[in-house]
């Protein structure tokens, strides 16, 4: 019943949205005293006072923009309400005002290469368009301009700088983001809108994103259920990918990227139009890289990827709204890092030869010409996820709403026969419907209301000859309300939610070495909580604002914690799921400030976070007391089944950016993040949660010249330059989760990192961006605490265990962008 009543749902409001164009027509008529007004200006350099031309002027929550002419001026037709605008040149810090149009209204615009970054940004996480200053959950915005700085060899790489946020990783193409200790299903991903869905519960499966068609990331550090729903219990990384240009504008880049350490080779290239608010966009990526080296392993086998990446998009702007409609592909194939080394401490691969009695197994050290191939050997994933997104925001009466509807597949295939390397060992064919409607009531009084529904339609089909989790279908149905009031200097947010989840399954079969999908019962399991959450800000002054949050949220048990059955490769487990698993709950207190003027930043967060129910895997023992083992296709594997119990996390962050006068272009900057996690009772003698990132200090010093501003107004045709310095200081953990030889302790490392950049200009215009990163200059052999290759074979030859994380790299990054204004 739960599941027709959804899908009765679903076809309702679908085809209310499907019908928008009539609806939106009907509620112009009814409101035609609703009158829309002009609103206009000029953007210049703040130090010169030069008209710049070209400059975008955004409203984020319309999708709608336009550009500057030549004399720096812009004009756009709005309905009379209150507007979050966001100002932007290449070059220049990004200007964001709240502006209020109840008649023509001239505002102008004077950009600045600040020392500091504006705090007060664009926060789309929250349904409105939000400035940054009045939120009171910690968030964190990384833009495209800081994605080029870095030098990572995957998205998660580039959101581990960020305060509270690390990375568990296998290599240097799977990576899942860990926000404040706690990771998988509990952070949830959203790409434009849609969360994505591609086996979040795998240690060894990353997120299926194209790195290089990123415009713009938000993280947001707290449970955010009230409005996402399960999974979204210790934050959510919303990634923006697809922004339409203003009208009139054809703009678009071409990008490459070399990098030393693993030979990798990306390009990427975009071009979207807006003309007659018809928009549209394509572009595509492709990425390679061959093994990465370490001073102490050498080349690592099978640390090689490839990786391929499409998307488009079209729509239609009108008075009434916006329309648009996106399809993703990406394509990915990786090897799969093992660490089997032979007793002179080489890397071996898996060869079959044959004799007369067949073909047999034989282990042979890899070769320089393995090690420089970009392509995986045995064994290896291929991943391909496909997405098809309709994104609507309709006028309706007075307020307006909020439309999205996606449909994703997710493939996922290992190969593991040497013998018959087309065979699929596993495949998971995982395909989801989306959905989410949110009516946004208007503003009344400082009021902003917002309701909403989402959920979604889940199955999976094992198409493979082994099998880990079983087949099964889930619906997700969830409600809220939120609401926004500003009162003098306080700002307050909060609201409820309320979901329910099904999921049916068979459980596989309780044999050892069975590769037969034979089902033993039925299972029928139902899910339901309720979230909340509030949250006020004060801003106590121009420079200083205090913040306070607090929220409940949860998550229900994945299929692996449920159902699993099988020999999960790599981890050396054999894991059973448990169906009396029951809904982790969090709640959690967060408390921040922040204070800049202009020569100076800080914030700073703590948090305290109670997880009631924490969902962990336990080694089993057999009937005589020992490890409980499972032997399959000859090899042994240690026995593990979920259970669950309380604890407790807390922890701080804070951000310090310093530039002193006069040498305003000078950045001094420190971020210290540190988390800590505990069992209320001890697990096998440990009381330490799994997957707790040790403390870590990013200390960076940088120096901006070249730019117009300040005592530097005049660079010739080099612009925006810049010289970096960064020390990154991770401590040991000496606190790990022990219990079943789970984890060990690590010990700490500095690494050392440079950078440096230029803007390349000619007659004013921008002709391509140049970007060189130097990571870990002085090649320090390190082992990250969360990094699964610390725990693969020993190097016999040395007596070291597992593989260690990638050496010294050189990055060179070159954009060019398109302007057919």
């Amino acid at each position: 019943m739960f599941k027709q009543l959804s899908i009765l749902f679903i076809s309702v409001v679908g085809l209310s949205v499907f019908s928008n164009p009539v609806l939106a027509q009907k509620s112009n008529a009814k409101q035609a005293n609703q009158s829309k007004y002009s609103f206009k200006g000029t953007i210049t350099d703040e130090a010169t006072g030069q008209k710049l031309q070209g400059a975008t002027i955004y409203i984020t929550e319309l999708k709608k923009g336009v550009v500057t002419n030549v004399q720096g001026q812009f004009q756009i037709q709005l309905n009379a309400g209150n507007y979050i605008v966001e100002v932007s040149y290449i070059g220049y810090s990004i200007a964001t005002k709240t502006v209020e149009i109840k008649g023509i209204t001239e505002m102008n615009f004077a950009l600045n290469h600040s020392a500091v970054e504006s705090p007060n940004v664009t926060v789309t996480s929250f349904l409105r368009a939000t400035s940054s200053r009045k939120t009171p959950t910690p968030i964190n915005i990384i833009k495209k301009e800081d994605l080029l700085k870095g030098s990572g060899t995957n998205l998660i790489d580039a959101l581990s700088q960020t305060p509270g946020v690390t990375q568990l990783t296998t290599g240097p193409a799977i990576s899942k983001p860990i926000i404040r200790g706690l990771g998988y299903n509990r952070v949830m991903v959203l790409n434009d809108g849609v969360k994505q869905e591609g086996q979040q519960w795998g240690d060894e499966h990353g997120i299926e994103i194209d790195e290089y068609n990123v415009t713009r990331i938000e993280v947001l550090k707290v449970p955010a259920s009230i409005i996402y729903g399960s999974e979204a219990l210790s934050g959510v990384i919303n990634i923006v990918s697809n922004v339409p240009v203003a009208e009139g504008a054809i703009r678009g880049n071409v990008f490459s990227n070399f990098q030393s350490n693993n030979k990798l080779q990306g390009y990427h290239f975009d071009i979207a139009g807006n003309k007659n608010g018809f928009v549209w966009g394509i572009n595509g990526s492709s990425k390679s890289a061959a093994d990465y080296q370490n001073k102490y392993d050498g080349y690592v086998f099978n640390s090689k990827f490839k990786e391929l990446d499409a998307s488009a998009y079209a729509g239609i702007e009108r008075d009434w709204g916006y329309t648009h409609f996106f399809v993703s592909q990406f394509n990915q194939k990786l090897g799969m890092i093992e660490g089997a080394r032979n007793m002179a401490g080489q890397f071996t691969k898996q060869i079959a030869i044959n004799s007369l009695g067949g073909l047999i197994l034989a282990q042979t050290p890899a070769t320089d010409a393995d090690f420089s191939s970009t392509n995986p050997n045995i064994p290896y994933q291929h991943i391909v996820h496909t997405k098809y997104t309709l994104d609507n925001n309709i006028k309706w009466g007075a307020g307006h709403l909020k439309a999205n509807i996606a449909y994703q597949r997710n493939e996922r295939m290992e190969y593991g026969n040497i013998v018959d390397p087309s065979e699929k060992s596993l495949y998971f064919d995982l395909g989801t419907l989306n959905y989410s409607f949110q009516y946004l009531l208007p503003e009344k009084n400082n009021w902003k209301h917002t309701i909403g529904v989402n959920g979604m339609q889940q199955q999976n089909k094992n198409k493979g000859v082994e099998f880990l989790i079983p087949e099964y279908s889930t619906t997700e149905l969830g409600m809220f309300f939120f609401t926004q009031k500003k009162v003098a200097e306080f700002t307050l947010s909060g609201g409820a939610r309320i979901d329910k989840k099904g999921v049916e399954f068979n459980e596989l079969a309780p044999t050892n070495n069975s590769t037969n999908n034979n089902s033993t019962k039925h299972q029928q399991k139902d899910f339901g909580d309720i979230a909340g959450s509030f949250g006020m800000t004060y801003e106590a002054s121009k420079e200083w604002v205090l913040k306070l949050n607090i929220a409940r949220g949860y998550r229900a048990p994945n299929m692996s914690e449920l159902g699993s059955n099988g020999a999960h490769e790599g981890t050396n487990r054999y894991e059973y799921g448990n169906p009396n698993l029951s809904s982790e709950k969090s709640l959690q207190f967060d408390f921040g400030t922040e204070w800049s003027n202009e020569h100076v930043s800080f914030s700073g967060n703590v948090f305290y976070n109670m997880v009631t129910g924490y969902i962990y895997y336990q080694k089993l023992n057999n009937i005589l007391g020992g490890d409980s083992t499972i032997e399959k296709n000859g090899q042994k594997f240690y026995a593990f089944a979920y259970k669950q119990q309380n604890a407790n996390l807390y922890g701080a962050e804070c951000n310090l950016d310093f530039h002193p006068h006069p040498l305003d272009g000078l950045h001094i900057e420190n971020t210290l993040s540190y988390v800590r996690g505990n069992f209320n009772n001890d697990v096998d003698y440990s009381n330490n949660l799994p997957n707790i990132p040790p403390f870590r200090w990013l200390s960076e010093i940088k120096y901006e010249f070249g730019s117009s501003s300040g005592n530097n107004k005049s660079a010739g045709n080099n612009k925006n330059n810049y010289i970096s310095l960064q020390f990154d200081n991770v401590s040991s953990q000496n606190n790990p989760f022990t219990g079943y030889n789970t984890e060990t302790a690590t010990a700490g490392y500095t690494l050392i990192n440079m950078g440096m950049g230029t803007h390349i200009k000619h007659n004013g215009k921008q002709i391509c961006s140049l970007t060189l990163v130097a990571q870990n200059i002085s090649d320090v052999a390190y082992q990250n605490h969360l990094s699964r290759l610390k725990y693969t074979d020993e190097n016999m030859a040395t007596g070291r265990m597992g593989v260690y994380n990638m050496g010294r790299n050189f990055s060179v990054k070159l954009n060019v962008p398109l302007v057919f204004d």
